[in-house]
């Protein structure tokens, strides 16, 4: 048998693997859209529940996903980027650092109960912030930092050694050099972590099941301190809890949950596209 006879059928079986990937997924997003564009209207997206959740809008848990991310993203990127700096940068090669590395890895594989759980011992009932958007976000913002610190890390450490040395041959203190030369040129593989993270938490239910999830809250949260609704959460309770939700509604709930998850990633992802125009390299 020849290299291309052997190319060939390594292709073959490669683009066999990606369609059992694919079709599935795509399968089911037409399935959900199929069954869930005909409950999409204005008054959907824009009202409030009413009637114990059988009637009204959804815009309370549109809103209080909003919020959640946000929260989440603004906690856990500030974070995450620096401790990836710390670690690229200033920590030294020796057993205590690569324990801390491989902690991190493994802490993204925790399920998510798991960190909902850590939520509510420590900010819901521990620091007294109760079940509230604080508690919610802080939540999903430790639960997405393994990723964000993973992804960044891999970031930096893909930024070539010379463009350092040059800056520090030049004059540049250390941060600096990170500052003005490493940073920029990291920026795109750190928003692939932001996206990642991104998506996670807009999705997940049970960190928030324990946080900050209202089960019927036909008005909007006021403060960081209250409570709010949230489309996983949502989705879970008209599914499983309230008996007659017509079947259009529970699946036109997951077609806005996944076009709001596609809605934020798209802006991560263009905003990742301007500043890998900008890389030289």
């Amino acid at each position: 048998m020849n290299v291309q006879v052997k190319q060939k059928i390594a292709f073959s079986i490669l683009f066999f693997c990606t369609l059992l990937v694919i079709i599935p997924v795509l399968v089911i997003l037409v399935i959900i859209f199929a069954k869930g564009i005909s409950a999409i209207n204005i008054s959907f997206l824009t009202e409030m529940p009413t009637n114990g959740m059988t009637a009204g809008g959804i815009f309370p848990a549109i809103l209080g996903t909003l919020y959640l991310v946000l929260g989440a993203i603004l906690f856990a990127v500030p974070l995450g980027v620096l401790s990836a700096i710390y670690l690229v940068e200033y920590s030294r090669e020796n057993i205590l650092s690569r324990i801390v590395k491989l902690a991190i890895v493994n802490l993204a594989g925790v399920p998510s109960v798991v960190y909902g759980l850590f939520g509510l011992g420590i900010f819901v009932l521990f620091l007294g912030f109760g079940a509230s958007i604080l508690s919610g976000s802080l939540t999903l913002g430790i639960m997405i930092l393994p990723v964000i610190i993973t992804a960044s890390r891999e970031a930096l450490e893909s930024v070539p050694k010379s463009f350092r040395i040059v800056s520090l041959s030049l004059g540049a203190s250390k941060w600096q050099t990170i500052r003005h030369s490493v940073l920029p040129h990291a920026l795109p593989g750190i928003l692939t972590g932001t996206i990642l993270g991104l998506g996670r938490a807009a999705g997940e239910t049970a960190p928030i099941l324990f946080t900050v999830a209202a089960f019927y809250l036909p008005k909007l949260p006021t403060s960081l301190f209250d409570q709010t609704m949230a489309l996983p959460y949502h989705l879970y309770v008209i599914s499983t809890q309230v008996p007659g939700i017509p079947e259009n509604i529970r699946y036109g709930t997951a077609l806005v949950l996944l076009l709001l998850v596609l809605l934020l990633n798209l802006a991560a992802i263009i905003l990742r596209y301007q500043f890998r125009k900008r890389k030289k390299w």
